[in-house]
């Protein structure tokens, strides 16, 4: 997967990671990927439903050593 940017957002408490996401989305052309990177449990639930509600696209996501990853594609 080609990812257009990468955003750690590592060490952020809710809600953070999604604030940091939104503007680093905003820099973003349509069909663009941006790479998630947190350690904050609820991003799953918070960041599945952000994409959702704002026409964006979860690629795919994994944890690995307390650390998730996820992938969103701009709508």
């Amino acid at each position: 997967m080609k990812v257009d940017q990468v955003l750690d957002a590592k060490g952020l408490a809710c809600p953070m990671p999604i604030v940091k996401t939104k503007k680093a989305m905003n820099n973003l052309e349509a069909g663009q990927i941006l790479e998630v990177q947190t350690t904050d449990k609820g991003a799953k639930s918070d960041l599945t439903a952000w994409t959702k509600s704002t026409g964006h696209t979860m690629l795919d996501s994994k944890e690995e050593d307390s650390v998730y990853t996820f992938y969103i594609q701009k709508g």
